[in-house]
């Protein structure tokens, strides 16, 4: 049985020991570098990667803030028309006395029915919460108002949604 020669530099990379056949020889001379950094080509190719996952990912969220503002725009209408249900309840043969305008609900904040004027985020904007008197949803979009309210028979649209409650494309 042969002993591994002990070389003066052992660990470094540079002298190596045994080889499997148990002959004892040195390589000397070896430059192998023990490096624990990347490349440039493993950055390169994570980035490009990334770049990937970036382009699918984006659009993707870009779509889910539109459809955020319809949903949310969508809540705020369904507590509309409960708020003016349970008004219509407590006062028969009444409707709330909403004003035109810059988003007075009028007697269904003193009810205490909603606590802040809705909001109509899909169309956003200083309008968001004006109000107008109509007899119906709006047929084109548009960002003049947020809110639609019929004083006869108290029905409310969100300004820029059909007669089925859907978000016209802006």
């Amino acid at each position: 049985m042969t002993t591994p020669v002990a070389a003066p530099f052992a660990g470094c990379g540079r002298v190596s020991g045994t080889s499997s056949k148990g002959n004892n020889r040195m390589q000397v001379g070896s430059n192998k570098r023990f490096s624990r950094a990347f490349t440039l080509v493993e950055i390169l190719i994570v980035v490009v990667i990334l770049g990937i996952l970036a382009a699918i990912v984006v659009p993707q969220f870009a779509s889910a803030t539109a459809e955020a503002q319809r949903t949310a725009t969508y809540d705020q209408l369904t507590k509309l028309r409960s708020a003016i249900s349970v008004y219509q309840f407590r006062n028969p043969g009444s409707q709330p006395d909403v004003l035109a305008g810059d988003g007075t609900w009028g007697s269904m904040f003193t009810a205490e029915l909603i606590r802040t004027a809705p909001v109509n985020f899909y169309i956003g904007g200083p309008n968001a919460k004006t109000i107008v008197h109509g007899t119906g949803p709006d047929t084109a979009s548009h960002q003049n108002y947020g809110w639609i309210y019929n004083p006869a028979t108290g029905d409310v649209w969100a300004a820029s949604f059909d007669a089925n409650d859907e978000a016209i494309p802006l």
